[in-house]
């Protein structure tokens, strides 16, 4: 299953006594596909340093560098769905670039994109997705 993951949603997946724990070993046991851009990337760092500390955040993003279940996409396409966050765009462009089956967030910001007919993204609440997830075991 191919996903793009909101910043918030990796961030609260990671620790380790988190319930949202089930989407970060679900990545881990290659159970997901991630997809993402050096954009999207480029954020996990900036926000996992300033959260946690230097460390985690390396740890983390050397992970999904290395990881063979994280798919790097180009997007060749920009579609600036989202107007009430720009920002947010990059993970609906990724999505729909790399075809993912779903969008992981709790932003309400990407709900804009369960009103638009084309593209058509799937955007799933963080914890729907531990549930999907862990349904599918």
């Amino acid at each position: 299953m191919k996903v793009v993951i909101d910043t918030n949603s990796l961030l609260v997946s990671i620790g380790r006594r988190s319930k949202y724990r089930p989407i970060f070993d679900a990545l881990i046991s290659g159970r997901l596909t991630l997809l993402l851009t050096n954009e999207i990337l480029t954020e996990y760092a900036e926000i996992l340093e300033q959260r946690t500390n230097v460390e985690v955040a390396e740890n983390v993003v050397n992970f999904l560098l290395r990881s063979p279940d994280v798919e790097k996409v180009e997007v060749h396409f920009k579609w600036s769905l989202i107007h009430a966050d720009a920002d947010d765009n990059k993970f609906a462009d990724c999505a729909f670039n790399g075809n993912a089956q779903y969008i992981v967030t709790d932003d309400r910001h990407f709900s804009v994109l369960n009103r638009i007919n084309f593209p058509q993204m799937r955007v799933i609440k963080t914890a729907d997705f531990v549930k999907l997830i862990s349904d599918e075991k």
